[in-house]
C-alpha cells in the first residue's frame, strides 16, 4: 500500500477516535480545531511516528542521566530560565501547569510545577532526562515545534501515545541569534484545565529569552540604560531603545502605578493596589517584581518599591499639562481611560482621577476643540456635548458633529 494510501486510512482512523473525545472537550474551556477533523500536521506526525513508538507506551525514555547536569549548566538557556525562575515557578504552580525546556534534542533539561503536577508528569517522564522527540514519543508539542520550528499545541487525542490523552501542551522553540534551535519551552497541564492564553504566555516567555540571548552576546550591546516610553492612556505598552518590552499586564499595571507615584510604595501597599481583597500569595507578588525589575535592567528599589530606571509615562504627561493650565497638550496625550483592562484597584482609582480631573479642565475651557477632542473618548458625556455646543458659533460646520454626539448620549 502507497504511503498516501497509509495516510488516507490512518486519517480516517484517527478521526474516529478523535470524534470519541469531542463531547467532552465542548465541556473544556477551549479545544485546538473546534470540530471533529484532526489537523493534517498531527496525522502526518501520527504516520511518522508509528514506525518507532509504540502508542500504548506508558512514559518517555530516559536519556543518558549521567550527563544531564553537566548539559544544563552549559546550555546557553540555562542563564536566561534563570532569570526568569521566579515568574515560570509562578505560572507553574499558579495555573496548575508543569514547565518544562528541552535541548535541541527533545530532551528535558529542566522542568518546575506544583507538587501534584509533577507527580502526574513524572508518571509518563515529563521530567529532566526524559526525550520527547519525534522518534521517541511520538506526536507531541514538543517534537512538532521542535521539526517545524513555529510555536505548538497538541490536545488530548491528538498525543500518539495513550497515556498522553489526558493532557495538553503548548511549546514554542527557543531560537539563537542565529537562527539555530536551541530547545523548546513547553507549559503542560490536563486537558480539562487548558486555557486559551496559554500559547500567549509561552510566546512571550520565549520572547524574552531570546531577547536575552542576543543582549548578552558580546558586541551586541545592552539597551539597559536607555529610557522607557510607557503608554498607558487607552492602550498599554512599554518600549526601551525602540523595542517593546516583552511585560504581562500585571507588570505594566505595577510600572504605571510607579510612574504615577514617584515616591514609590510599602510592599502591602502595591499588593493592595494590585489584587486588592484577592487571596494572592506572597510568591506570585514577588515573581511579578521580580520580571519587571528584570526588564528594566534592575530600575526598581527594594523593600520600598521606587523607580530607579528612567521611565516617561503619558498619564504623567496628562497630569503635568493639567497642573499647568496646558489643557490642549493634556488632551493630547489623554487617548483614552488609563489601562482601560485593568481591574486593579490601584489602577481603577488613577483612572476615575484622571478622567475627573481631565473632564473638569475641558469643561472650564473656552475653547470648542477642547470639548470636541475629549468627546471623541467619551461620546456618552452629554454635559461635554452640551458644552462644545454653547462654545461652538452659529455658523461653525462642527456643530453638527457635538449635535449628533449629543442625540446619541441622550438616545442611549
Amino acid at each position: 500500500m502507497s504511503q498516501r494510501s497509509d495516510l488516507r486510512r490512518l486519517r480516517a482512523e484517527l478521526e474516529d477516535e478523535w470524534s470519541r473525545w469531542v463531547p467532552r472537550m465542548k465541556t473544556a474551556r477551549w479545544s485546538p480545531t473546534g470540530s471533529g477533523a484532526l489537523r493534517s500536521e498531527v496525522t502526518e506526525s501520527w504516520v511518522r511516528s508509528l514506525v518507532s513508538v509504540d502508542p500504548d507506551r506508558d512514559s518517555a525514555p530516559v536519556s543518558d542521566g549521567g550527563t544531564l547536569r553537566q548539559r544544563w549548566a552549559v546550555s546557553p538557556l540555562r542563564q536566561p530560565v534563570d532569570d526568569l525562575s521566579d515568574e515560570l515557578h509562578s505560572i507553574a504552580e499558579d495555573a496548575g501547569f508543569v514547565t518544562a525546556v528541552t535541548d535541541e534534542s527533545g530532551t528535558i533539561l529542566w522542568t518546575c510545577g506544583g507538587r501534584t503536577m509533577r507527580r502526574r508528569a513524572e508518571q509518563v517522564n515529563f521530567a529532566p532526562g526524559g526525550r520527547w522527540d519525534e522518534e521517541a514519543m511520538g506526536t507531541n508539542a514538543l517534537s512538532l515545534a521542535l521539526r517545524t520550528g513555529r510555536p505548538s499545541s497538541v490536545f488530548s487525542a491528538e498525543h500518539l501515545v495513550t497515556a498522553l490523552h489526558g493532557w495538553v501542551c503548548y511549546c514554542a522553540p527557543v531560537h539563537a541569534p542565529d537562527g539555530r534551535i536551541l530547545g523548546v519551552l513547553d507549559l503542560s497541564t490536563t486537558w480539562d484545565r487548558s486555557h486559551p492564553l496559554a500559547m500567549s504566555t509561552v510566546r512571550t516567555l520565549v520572547s524574552t529569552i531570546e531577547t536575552r540571548l542576543r543582549t548578552e552576546l558580546p558586541g551586541q550591546g545592552r539597551r539597559d540604560g536607555a529610557p522607557v516610553r510607557l503608554t498607558c492612556m487607552g492602550t498599554e505598552e512599554a518600549v526601551r531603545g525602540g523595542r517593546l518590552l516583552p511585560l504581562r499586564p500585571r507588570q505594566l499595571e505595577i510600572l504605571t502605578l510607579l510612574a504615577l507615584e514617584p515616591d514609590g510604595f510599602a510592599p502591602d501597599r502595591l499588593r493592595e493596589a494590585l489584587y486588592g481583597e484577592r487571596p494572592v500569595t506572597a510568591s506570585t507578588f514577588k515573581a511579578e517584581i521580580s520580571h519587571l525589575r528584570r526588564a528594566l535592567g534592575g530600575g526598581i528599589a527594594p523593600r520600598r518599591y521606587v523607580l530607579t530606571a528612567p521611565v516617561t509615562c503619558d498619564a504623567v504627561d496628562v497630569l503635568c499639562a493639567l497642573e499647568r493650565g496646558d489643557t490642549a497638550t493634556a488632551l493630547r496625550h489623554y487617548r483614552g481611560p488609563l489601562l482601560p483592562r485593568s481591574e486593579a484597584p490601584g489602577i481603577v482609582e488613577w483612572r476615575a482621577r484622571l478622567e475627573v480631573t481631565a473632564r473638569e479642565a475641558v469643561l472650564a475651557s473656552a475653547r470648542p476643540e477642547h470639548a470636541l477632542h475629549y468627546g471623541e473618548r467619551a461620546p456618552y458625556d452629554a454635559e461635554v456635548h452640551e458644552h462644545a455646543l454653547h462654545l461652538l458659533g452659529p455658523g461653525d460646520a462642527r456643530r453638527a458633529i457635538a449635535a449628533g454626539r449629543l442625540s446619541t448620549a441622550l438616545r442611549d
